[in-house]
């Protein structure tokens, strides 16, 4: 797909953005759990803050993460890995497929925080970890979040070709969408207020944003 028709089609769902973005208000507005979920999420994001803002950033375990992410997401999409590198300077894949979700991904996917969840679910179903350790889940599942978008954030802040290669406009709208809709997944599945309700909010937000921008129109 040529970069013009993809910053048409950024345009185009910029709106969607706009529904998004107030349905995970309305989600984390009316979610619960503060005590059980909230405080030590918030506890875990705030320990890494502070970690990111005094010591050495740890770029080869992020850096790590982020070209796993393009193997992982190549192989979903049924490509195979020809060639992987990671280092604290920057790595590479070379992989048999691509697309803007294989090239864009390390950017929406928390590729540790997927990590935690996995763990945490394996050692629930063996060893039923849900009681004893949800709140160290919780803590840790906060610390690895905030990594990925502190980490995130400053690693935009050089050229990545990985932008540039889809186009400034369509790459923020995916990202933007993308990390949007992790949360409004993640939001109802840890606070169990319904992750089918969560996404009935969304197209009911989207539902609105087009109709007022009809009636502008």
């Amino acid at each position: 797909m040529p970069k013009w028709l993809k910053m048409c089609a950024g345009i185009l769902l910029l709106p969607v953005c706009l529904g998004t973005a107030k349905a995970v208000w309305l989600e984390m507005a009316r979610a619960g759990g503060f005590d059980r979920v909230w405080l030590p999420l918030l506890a875990g994001a705030s320990c890494w803050i502070v970690v990111f803002l005094l010591l050495p950033k740890p770029m080869w375990l992020y850096v790590l993460g982020h070209e796993s992410t393009h193997a992982i997401w190549t192989w979903i999409f049924g490509g195979k890995v020809k060639h992987f590198k990671a280092a604290s300077t920057g790595g590479h894949v070379i992989t048999t497929k691509s697309n803007f979700l294989i090239t864009l991904a390390p950017y929406f996917f928390p590729f540790y925080a997927v990590l935690i969840v996995l763990v945490f679910v394996l050692g629930d179903l063996v060893w039923n970890w849900r009681h004893a350790y949800a709140p160290w889940f919780h803590l840790l599942l906060g610390a690895a979040y905030a990594f990925h978008v502190t980490l995130t954030c400053e690693i935009l802040k050089t050229r990545q070709t990985d932008i540039t290669s889809q186009g400034w406009l369509f790459s923020g709208v995916i990202i933007f969408l993308g990390n949007a809709l992790v949360l409004l997944a993640a939001v109802p599945l840890l606070t169990g207020h319904g992750l089918l309700q969560a996404f009935k909010t969304w197209a009911q937000c989207n539902a609105q944003v087009f109709v007022k921008l009809a009636n502008l129109l």
